[in-house]
């Protein structure tokens, strides 16, 4: 099967039977809900803009596995090019989309999965690595979307898996049979799920041999059966509901989505199994995730980073203090914040190398490196955004208001009319185009956008912390305090 097109993904999740709930209610259509809908545009844009020419260099690599012409999100890195590649793409889709086009956890997972498996193999004799390349195969040739799903809901975070009082808070293996592994448990915050075909399920920490039952990987359709999703609410969602709905969304095209997503007695078959029972290497799983995952960072939130700029310019241009230096300077500030965002990126691309398997790996310290600033650079872009916008951005009026016939003034004036006349800006611009931008900015900062923006950034592929942990890990201190000694002359 040649690339589907973005009108052929979306038809493809109609014939899906995935469970979907929502404010305590099943949606039947979920494909076309207006709170869902923005976020499959974002996810269709991977598609489209897969089969431009200007972008197929991008959006494309060719399958060291069958050789044939593949969407990159579904391609396993062979250089450190193919990396670079990544976070140049991850930009686009940014620009393209304002928003999170939900794809990158399942690439991450497949490059995390692909090294570890062949090396699990390695030291066990299993056939784990065959069967990830088996179905991914399968993904390419059928052109699908995986969703990388790690994030356990923990419970008491200050106990291991099997110690947890309610057993199902890490996704374990109920039952094991001769043709497959029943499992039981859930995943939180989960990116993209709801709009995927299949997912990618791993362990979320380092274990132990207690854990044993919870040390599992496996691949299962979107609809299996005992498998459903809650959608995750987004600041202002609901605006999304609203009648004629547009401008008072900022984004009314683009979205993010998050979902809990429940396995209650899930069956895999033997065939889509990753890893079961060998806890041993469920930390390389985890690490390595965490590095493509960190990596990551430094093109999408770039992309959105620009839009985000350039809504920032636009309104300073709108206002008519464009040209004022204390404006130029913050969006100068803005812009050497994202770029440095994105050199970051691109260093552990760089820098990356091979691993047992033949997959190219990022470099793990420089990627934690990378999201480390990305929990703090895009806070100080957002907050700079609102002070060029001005307090407008949060306090204006509702479009049906600007819109609105009721008369109330003296002369007959409608609201509209009022509205129209007294949130003016610049008189090079409409005072449509002036709210439009600010609502804009309102979602990127404050609404649904900010979700797969600032909030994300924080916490999306872990916790500052979790970079830190890492950082002190790789940053191998021994070595430089040997550095040290030997110009120092201690022996």
């Amino acid at each position: 099967m040649a690339l589907m097109t973005a009108e052929q993904y979306i038809e493809s999740l109609r014939k899906m039977k995935t469970r979907v709930y929502m404010f305590g209610e099943q949606i039947e259509n979920w494909v076309d809900h207006p709170m869902i809908r923005p976020s499959i545009n974002s996810v269709a844009m991977t598609y489209q803009l897969a089969q431009d020419p200007q972008y197929e260099d991008l959006m494309t690599a060719t399958s060291h596995l069958t050789g044939e012409k593949v969407n990159r999100f579904a391609h396993i890195h062979q250089s450190s090019e193919d990396l670079k590649k990544k976070v140049k793409m991850q930009r686009l889709l940014g620009q393209k989309t304002a928003s999170c086009f939900q794809r990158c956890v399942g690439m991450d997972a497949l490059n995390a999965e692909y090294s570890t498996t062949y090396e699990i193999d390695k030291k066990y004799d299993t056939h784990y690595h065959e069967n990830l390349k088996n179905f991914l195969i399968y993904i390419q040739k059928n052109d699908l979307i995986v969703d990388g799903a790690m994030t356990d809901p923990k419970g008491n975070r200050s106990k291991a898996p099997h110690a947890q009082d309610d057993a199902d808070l890490f996704v374990r293996i109920k039952e094991r049979r001769e043709d497959g592994i029943v499992v039981r448990g859930a995943k939180v915050h989960q990116t993209g799920s709801v709009n995927s075909h299949w997912h990618i399920v791993m362990p979320t920490i380092s274990m132990g041999p207690d854990d044993k039952d919870y040390a599992v990987s496996f691949a299962c359709p979107s609809d299996a059966e005992g498998m459903f999703m809650v959608y995750g609410r987004q600041s202002c969602d609901t605006r999304k509901l609203e009648e004629n709905a547009d401008i008072d969304l900022g984004n009314a095209k683009f979205g993010g989505q998050e979902a809990l997503v429940v396995f209650d007695d899930v069956f895999i078959p033997n065939e889509y199994i990753f890893m079961c029972g060998e806890y041993d290497f469920a930390g390389m799983l985890v690490e390595r995730f965490a590095g493509y995952h960190r990596q990551s960072y430094g093109g999408c939130k770039v992309g959105v980073g620009d839009v985000v700029i350039g809504a920032a310019a636009l309104a300073a241009e709108y206002n008519g203090c464009e040209k004022a230096s204390a404006i130029k300077d913050k969006l100068i500030e803005m812009t050497h914040l994202n770029e440095t965002l994105y050199c970051c990126g691109l260093a552990c691309s760089t820098e990356g190398h091979p691993t047992e398997s033949g997959a190219y790996i990022i470099d793990l310290l420089l990627a934690n490196v990378c999201k480390q600033n990305v929990t703090r650079f895009p806070y100080e872009i957002v907050r700079l955004a609102e002070d060029i916008a001005g307090g407008i951005m949060v306090t204006m009026p509702s479009q049906k208001d600007f819109e609105s016939d009721l008369p109330v003034g003296r002369n007959g004036e409608t609201i509209g009319d009022f509205c129209q006349k007294f949130f003016v800006g610049n008189g090079n611009c409409t005072t449509e185009e002036r709210m439009r931008v600010m609502r804009f900015l309102e979602n990127m900062c404050l609404g649904a956008a900010a979700v797969g923006y600032r909030t994300e950034s924080m916490h999306g592929a872990g916790s500052p912390q979790a970079q830190r942990i890492m950082i002190a890990r790789q940053g191998n201190i021994q070595a430089k305090k040997q550095l040290a000694k030997d110009i120092a002359g201690i022996k």
